[in-house]
């Protein structure tokens, strides 16, 4: 039997870092437990009301942020704050997937498009690999804003 799974990122602002990968990724912030949201609500705000309202201090409410795949399909995303800042390359990173079925220069032009809508919401280009058939079909090594090391493949 297949298990989900969750992704977990330590992050020194989790509510920045989940902002970035939920618009990376098209996915949602949830509403908080039991609570219904308005078309067009902010489930940011929402998690705001809701973590004051049970007593949650708040230089404590930036603790730890969610995203998921609105359609279901894709793994939960947990943004975890941690004291220490990241010290070395990730051992695992997440590969996104921007140009499926695409090969050579069209693969690469899209891979570009994304890399430029990316970096426009935070992330830095680190290189680009070109083609090299039939063992790669070239990507783009980039970073989020918080030095998180990250593919567009």
């Amino acid at each position: 039997m297949s298990r989900h799974i969750q992704v977990t990122f330590d992050a020194h602002d989790p509510r920045a870092l989940s902002s970035f990968w939920r618009d990376a990724l098209g996915y949602v912030h949830p509403a908080p437990p039991g609570v219904e949201l308005a078309e067009g609500a902010d489930p940011l705000a929402a998690w705001d009301d809701f973590l004051a309202g049970i007593g949650v201090p708040e230089d404590q409410r930036n603790s730890n942020s969610a995203i998921e795949d609105p359609d279901g399909h894709g793994p939960r995303v947990f943004f975890q704050r941690v004291p220490e800042g990241k010290t070395a390359k990730n051992r695992v990173h997440l590969d996104v997937r921007a140009a499926p079925g695409l090969r050579g220069e069209e693969r690469m032009a899209a891979l570009e498009q994304e890399c430029a809508r990316l970096v426009a919401l935070g992330a830095t280009r680190v290189r680009r690999h070109e083609p090299q058939p039939p063992m790669s079909h070239g990507f783009i090594v980039m970073t989020d804003p918080e030095g998180n090391e990250f593919c567009l493949d």
